[in-house]
């Protein structure tokens, strides 16, 4: 059984995630393979997990040329609960307690985002899902991911994506696309590598928090990740 090198993880979750090859809308097999990935290695590695989750697969505010840009994120951010109670009903039919914290009052369907109520939860056990980025509008969920890290004092960033760490190029797009197995903060920003926005790349280097990019559907690459395996890309 692998050990956790770290205690307390934020993990980012693309919206595209959840919708598999279709890029859009929700993929019930895949919530529950990402469901029982989570839950494995949470009770596993006796981790204390929170979970930022992106909307890109209901409504991408920045791409909303056509509408009033703060509208647009505003939507963006209400595609984040849908994903997030879909994630905590995949998470609890798993035996996962969970517990969606939105920037955004919604009290009907989630607890609205208090710090010290999001670090109490993970202490008790519970998984937490953060809900509607920063609550503001120009901020994506990859800086709403980094500001949570920052604020829970979380020991990492995991960032889930389709490819296995960070590229010179769209390696689905350029063949000759090289890997980087590690890389620092600088680097990325510099290069404007597009695997996170520059604020939320600031956001950790200023606070000495690592960045793990790795592929979301190799098997086992969430454990890897949290046993400090070299797997993906590490931004330090």
């Amino acid at each position: 059984m692998r050990k956790a090198k770290y205690k307390r993880v934020l993990l980012k979750i693309s919206g595209e995630a959840l919708s598999g090859e279709a890029q859009q809308g929700l993929n019930p097999t895949i919530l529950k393979e990402l469901a029982t990935e989570i839950k494995r290695t949470k009770e596993q590695m006796h981790i204390e997990l929170a979970v930022v989750i992106g909307g890109g697969n209901i409504f991408r505010g920045a791409y909303a040329k056509s509408m009033d840009r703060v509208s647009a994120d505003y939507m963006g951010m209400l595609a984040t609960v849908i994903n997030a109670l879909a994630l905590q009903d995949a998470l609890e039919k798993q035996g996962v307690f969970t517990r969606v914290l939105t920037a955004l009052e919604i009290e009907k369907v989630a607890e609205p985002y208090i710090r010290r109520r999001a670090i109490r939860h993970m202490e008790k056990g519970r998984l937490v899902i953060f809900a509607a980025g920063t609550g503001n509008p120009y901020f994506t969920t990859d800086t709403a991911a980094a500001l949570r890290a920052i604020e829970i004092g979380a020991d990492v960033l995991l960032k889930a994506t389709k490819v296995d760490g960070i590229f010179t190029s769209d390696p689905k797009k350029d063949k000759a696309a090289k890997k980087y197995n590690e890389i620092s903060y600088m680097d990325v920003i510099k290069n404007k590598l597009k695997v996170m926005d520059a604020t939320a790349v600031t956001l950790c280097m200023e606070n000495n928090i690592p960045i793990i990019v790795f592929d979301s559907g190799a098997s086992g690459s969430f454990s890897r990740a949290i046993s400090g395996e070299k797997i993906g890309t590490i931004v330090s």
